[in-house]
């Protein structure tokens, strides 16, 4: 039997850590007068979802957990309406946003599951 490493064994954060890492590629590609601006928005907003995912598990209480599941979905919202923004201005195509699209809908359905057995816990 594998040993449990804990959060890193939670599709939920590998799916997290995936995202943030593509982000974090896709903007390098913006024009530097965006790189201190929107890029560091999406950044921290990408890094935020499997961080907070990483926090709430340590967390003792499921309300505490849930708080945690709670503030990575809140940057899950956020990266989507800066990457929708981004594809509007013409800094992502509308080809890559079709193909990172279904791993923001994923994470979002995995993240509500989490907090719902949160919830019943």
């Amino acid at each position: 039997m594998a040993k449990q490493q804990g959060y890193r064994d939670l599709k939920v954060w590998q799916l997290g850590m995936d995202i943030a890492e593509e982000v974090l590629i896709l903007t390098e590609t913006f024009p530097k007068r965006f790189h201190f601006t929107l890029c560091s928005q999406i950044e921290r907003a990408a890094i935020s979802i499997p961080s907070n995912i990483a926090e709430g598990y340590s967390r003792r209480t499921p309300k505490d957990q849930a708080h945690f599941y709670y503030i990575s979905l809140g940057s899950l919202s956020e990266l989507e309406t800066q990457l929708i923004l981004s594809t509007r201005r013409k800094h992502i195509s509308r080809e890559t946003m079709k193909m990172l699209w279904p791993k923001l809908e994923e994470q979002r359905k995995i993240i509500h599951g989490l907090i719902r057995s949160k919830a019943n816990s």
